[in-house]
């Protein structure tokens, strides 16, 4: 088991490395993912017919995603708080709205089974809808195709739209990035012990989704206190990344590629709905509080915090307000969802 879990993940790393070099969006973990579902599609069934991942390793990476998650919550976007009450109280209706015309694109429209299209509409959180929705029973091929469609679709369509609307190309295209500062070796013990203590913290809580949002929540605290930097470096950023990418990969048996096409169909408008819906909250709240359109636009667009947030610095608008919307409306996300998931009978057998 162990030679078949170190081959898949030299697989998935060097997948990785080719959806870096094709510039994907979240190439380690999209490219491993690819490569495990190919490697199951292409007939490894054989030798992976018995094969488990290893549960345990999982969890533990899955922990160091929610860690990373939650030093995005830093102390300087508090301080901005309260210059942007309206727009981030006004997250929490963009979110419900989202979610609840997401849910009736993949359940009345796509037929899919309810804790299918519940998670699959999430929009924020996608490690987050992923642990919830595998919990619930849902079609995990299925969820993990839309959560990831909805990133690749947005962080695609939306620089496209904007770069022929400027004049010039936005975001990575234009050679804009956000470069992470190193991270001290000592640090490294630091991290795992509180992706530990958050796993652990999460089950003693009960956490809905308890393997990433305890230490989220573990990790938002430290981070906030100012006493600790927790912030992980790229390479094990890139190698939680290929381990989540690899297990989920493997569970993609049975997809065909009309599924893949009907999941993209879904997502086109699963992905227009939510862009119209950002405009129009934009739009409105641009008028009342006199923050530029397009700032406001980006920070309702429902892509990643990363992308969003490079496409701000190349348009130079204000990109703490940008990430600071987006960490909130992941953190409303994945609070409302597991309110929800308490409350409503999504389990599916």
């Amino acid at each position: 088991m162990i030679v078949i879990t170190a081959a898949l993940l030299a697989l998935g790393g060097v997948c990785g490395l080719a959806a870096t070099a094709l510039h994907l969006p979240m190439p380690f973990m999209l490219g491993s993912l690819g490569g495990a579902g190919a490697a199951v599609a292409l007939g490894a069934t054989s030798v992976l017919r018995d094969y488990r991942f290893p549960e345990r390793f999982r969890t533990l990476f899955i922990g160091l995603i929610g860690v990373m998650i939650g030093t995005q919550v830093q102390p300087e976007l508090l301080n901005d708080i309260g210059d942007f009450t309206l727009t981030l109280s006004a997250l929490a209706g963009f979110v419900l709205l989202a979610h609840a015309g997401n849910y009736l694109i993949f359940h009345k429209l796509g037929g899919y089974r309810r804790a299918t299209a519940f998670y699959a509409g999430m929009p924020g959180g996608l490690m987050e809808s992923l642990v919830m929705g595998e919990r619930a029973g849902a079609d995990l091929p299925v969820l993990t195709a839309q959560q990831f469609l909805r990133i690749i679709l947005v962080i695609t369509l939306l620089p496209t739209g904007l770069s022929l609307w400027v004049g010039h190309p936005v975001g990575s295209a234009a050679g804009a990035a956000i470069v992470s500062e190193p991270v001290a070796l000592m640090t490294l013990p630091l991290i795992v012990l509180a992706a530990l203590a958050g796993l652990w913290l999460g089950q003693k809580l009960r956490l809905p989704a308890a393997q990433i949002t305890g230490p989220l929540i573990l990790a938002a605290g430290l981070t906030l206190s100012g006493g600790v930097d927790l912030h992980l470096p790229f390479w094990l950023i890139a190698t939680a990344q290929v381990v989540i990418g690899v297990s989920l990969g493997l569970r993609f048996t049975g997809m065909t590629l009309a599924m893949l096409r009907r999941s993209l169909g879904l997502s086109l408008v699963s992905v227009s709905w939510m862009l119209m819906l950002g405009a129009a909250f934009a739009l409105v709240l641009g008028q009342v509080t006199g923050l530029p359109f397009l700032q406001l636009l980006l920070a309702y667009a429902p892509g990643g915090v990363t992308e969003m947030s490079v496409i701000a610095l190349s348009l130079a608008a204000n990109p703490a307000l940008v990430s600071l919307h987006h960490v909130v409306r992941i953190l409303l996300t994945v609070g409302f969802m597991g309110l929800a998931d308490g409350r409503l009978n999504l389990r599916e057998r």
